[in-house]
Formats: structure tokens, sequence, C-alpha cells
């Protein structure tokens, strides 16, 4: 039985959890930041930095506590190494450097995407994942498209070239006037909405499987504001940049909006799919808790399609302790002199030095 500590602060949550043998969570805490960025419309990094200072060392208290077991009895210490904020990120290294040095522990300096794609392995136990598989890590900050053949092989088809899935969501949530975090507000709206009031447009980007979101929030910005030349330009119209059109629905918008954002991910992964002869198709990351993008997914594909349960799509400290099991039984760990890395790209050599 391995039993492995995992520690999450590569954003805005600070999260830790006891992970056995990479399958089974027998703990699992967050603490989330949500409301103290509200504020701000979206993830300000100081505040998020000094957020994980004060709340790792309970957190991660409370996660030994909750699974009945002392660090003494953990086997290895996995802490996010990148993607994400530097400061975020230093926060969670350190810290997990301090407890495998004082407990004479393995580290192991974890890829937050990879950590994604095995909250998979967290949630299904009832049949065994079958490689080839095609992945979709769609969050906040990601949108890659990966085929994974093995256990850390992946081979990176396409990513996006501006704005992530899930800060397309944040942006135009911020321009209609929603909370934040704007995805699942979207989508809540939108539950309201016509998603054929508005033809969005559907970034092709020829035969690639990149995507690109910066047109489509462009659009909408567009449709939903008065003097939108203006508004671009980010000069004020009357006290707000920009202004809503008074006769807007915003339940349309947000609907058209999210279909037009689903429909450039499914039509890429069918193709990818189809292209790579792959036996199942893989969601994961915050987005992938979206229920239309699930629904169109496996109306689209005749293949098998997973994703996490809603509790385990938003980052967390369980995949990270999931995604170091099998580093771990591979014989791989950190050394207590590693760093950051906040641009880190999840390919099969993306743990070489």
């Amino acid at each position: 039985m391995t039993t492995i500590l995992g520690i999450e602060t590569s954003c805005d949550e600070t999260a830790a959890a006891i992970v056995i043998n990479g399958r089974i969570i027998a703990s699992n805490v967050i603490a989330s930041q949500i409301d103290l960025h509200a504020q701000y419309g979206g993830v300000y990094p100081e505040v998020a930095s000094r957020a994980h200072v004060e709340a790792i060392g309970y957190i991660v208290e409370q996660a030994l506590g909750d699974a009945g077991i002392s660090l003494a009895k953990v086997d290895a210490v996995a802490v996010t190494r990148g993607p994400g904020l530097v400061g975020s990120l230093l926060v969670g290294i350190n810290y997990a450097k301090g407890l495998a040095l004082g407990a004479d522990k393995p580290l192991l300096g974890i890829n937050h995407l990879e950590g994604h794609v095995y909250s998979l392995w967290l949630s299904e136990t009832e049949r065994e994942i079958e490689f080839p598989v095609l992945v979709l890590i769609v969050s906040g900050g990601h949108t890659e498209l990966l085929i994974m053949t093995g256990h850390g092989q992946y081979q990176r088809l396409g990513g996006t070239l501006d704005d992530a899935a899930g800060e397309a969501f944040d942006k135009v949530g911020r321009l209609l006037g929603l909370p934040f975090p704007g995805g699942p507000n979207i989508e809540r709206v939108a539950m309201q909405g016509n998603d054929s009031a508005f033809e969005f447009p559907r970034a092709r980007l020829d035969s690639s499987y990149d995507f690109s979101f910066s047109g489509l929030k462009t659009a909408v910005l567009r449709e939903a504001t008065v003097a939108p030349s203006m508004a671009q330009r980010g000069e004020r119209v009357g006290d707000k940049v920009p202004v809503l059109r008074s006769d807007l629905t915003i339940a349309d918008v947000a609907a058209s909006f999210q279909k037009a954002l689903v429909d450039a991910l499914v039509e890429k992964i069918v193709r990818a799919a189809k292209e790579y002869k792959v036996t199942e198709i893989l969601l994961a990351g915050g987005v992938s808790a979206n229920q239309a993008l699930r629904r169109e997914m496996k109306a689209a594909s005749e293949l098998p399609v997973r994703y996490p349960p809603l509790s385990l799509c938003t980052d967390n400290g369980a995949m990270i302790a999931a995604a170091a099991y099998w580093r771990l039984n591979a014989g791989l760990h950190s050394n207590l002199d590693m760093d950051v890395k906040p641009m880190w790209a999840l390919t099969s050599d993306a743990y070489a030095e």
C-alpha cells in the first residue's frame, strides 16, 4: 500500500489530500479563495500568495487528520511544481520541501496538468482506462489536447493560442456583469437562454488542433455593448467600459457564447479521436464540469467519454497525489533544490530537467 500526501497551490485554491495507491481518496481538503478574488473579477496573484501562506499549514494538518494518519506513515510528499502563478507555486513547494526534509520522505514535483489527467483515475474504479486515450484538459488557464499512450506518456496535439476556455468564460462573464468565476455563472444563466439567438464565430484554424477564443470574446463584446468600437479601444462610454445594450437578453448571450465555445472544443475532439484511433475520450479540468460540454461531447462521439465528478474537476490535492503515485512507482522523485516551473508544458519528457 502506497500512501501519498498531495499539495496543490498553483492558483487560488490551497489544497491537500491523502491518496492510497493512486486511486483511493482518504482525505481531500480545499480552502477556496473565490470570495477573496470576486471583488477583483479575477485572481489577484499577490493576494493569492498571501492567502496560501495563511492557509497551507492547517490545510495539510486537516488532510492528515481526516485520513487518520501521521506524516511519519506517509510514503511520499507530492506538490504542484507548475504551471501556475509563481508566488502561489512557491508557497506550496517550499512547504512540501520542509515536510519531506523533516520527515525524510521522497519529494515529487508534479505537473499540474498531469494532476488533472489523473483525477480520472480517482473517479473510475469499476473499469480500467485503456490506452491510447484522447485527453482534453480544459480549465481557467489551460486548454490542451493530448494523446495519452500510457502512464506518463503524452503527445500534445494542440492547445489555446490566446485565451483558455475558462479564461474566456471569466472574461465574458465579467463583461455581462456576472459574478466571478464566470464559468459556472454563465452556465447557470445560459439554462434560461436561447443558444441560437446569436451566431457567434467558431475559430477553425484550418486543420490544426489548436484553439482560439479571443475572436469569440470580441464578438460577444461587439454584440452586447453600445458603441463597441469605443469600448474596444478602451475609451469611456459614460462612466463604464463597456456599457451593455439596454435591450440585451443576458441569458441569450450567455447561451449563445457557451454553445460556440463548446462547439469549437467538440469538433476538434471528435476529429482527433477518429484520426488517432483512440479507445476513449477523457475530459479534465474545471471546465469539464460544464454540463453542456459533457452533453454535447457524449452526443457527438460513439466512444466512451469520461470526466471526473464535480468535486474533482477544480484544483485539488488528490489529483496531485494520484499523479505522483505513478511517478513514484516508476522510481522517480525530485531533488530538494527543484524550483517552480510556471510555464511547464505536459509532454512525455516534461520531467526531464
